[in-house]
Order: C-alpha cells, then sequence, then structure tokens
C-alpha cells in the first residue's frame, strides 16, 4: 500500500524556519519525483516546489525561489523541504506527492501526482 506521510509543520514567527518531511512507505521513492504543494484557506491547492528523483534538479515557484529547498534521501525513503525566512503569506496546509518524473514546464501540474499525503499546516505568525 502506497502511503505518504508528512510532518514538521507547526507555529513559526515571521523570518523564521522550519524543515518538513515526507516519509513514503509501501513502495521505493529512487525513482519518483516527489513534489510539495500547499493550500492555503480559500485558495486552490499549488505547486511549491519538485526534487527530481536523482535529487539532481528541483524546480521551485517563484514565490519560493531562495527561501525554501527541498531535497530527499533515498536509503531514508524521505523527502525534505527546508523553508527559511517564513512569510505570513507561506501559512498553508502543505502536501507532499508523488509523480513519475519533475517536468521543467509542467513540474506543478497537480493531475500528473497520483499519490498525495494527509498535509501538515505550517502556520507563520507574530
Amino acid at each position: 500500500q502506497v502511503q505518504l506521510a508528512e510532518s514538521g509543520g507547526g507555529l513559526v514567527q515571521p523570518g523564521g524556519s522550519l524543515r518538513l518531511s515526507c516519509v513514503a512507505s509501501g513502495f521505493t521513492l529512487d525513482y519518483h519525483g516527489i513534489g510539495w504543494f500547499r493550500q492555503a484557506p480559500g485558495k486552490e491547492r499549488e505547486g511549491v516546489a519538485c526534487v527530481s528523483s536523482s535529487d539532481t534538479s528541483t524546480y521551485y515557484a517563484d514565490s519560493v525561489k531562495g527561501r525554501f529547498t527541498g531535497s530527499r534521501d533515498n536509503a531514508k525513503n524521505t523527502a525534505y523541504l527546508q523553508m527559511n525566512s517564513l512569510k505570513p503569506e507561506d501559512t498553508a496546509v502543505y502536501y507532499c506527492a508523488l509523480v513519475l518524473y519533475c517536468s521543467a514546464h509542467g513540474w506543478s501540474r497537480r493531475e500528473d501526482y497520483n499519490y498525495w499525503g494527509q498535509g501538515t499546516q505550517v502556520t507563520v505568525s507574530s
């Protein structure tokens, strides 16, 4: 049974940092891309980053470039999203999701992702 489980969310002040984890079970993460998405109240789910299977290419939304870093440890079957310089507008539920590969021009297409985690809440507030 394929499962993805996010953790690491919480309440942080503006300018702070969090690291999200996404643990995969029921399959080997090695040959898949991992996407990170977020959904704020009243808004559509949007792509944040996509980490390629070999960890050689990672794509980011413009809104998080230079602040967020996606990575993975295939030996632990785990992906990470390091979030620095957090802003109130980063507040959302964050999800990880599985994709065959991260496409340079289409990595944020939700319909290409076939498994999703349950999400973890990130709140940025003073």
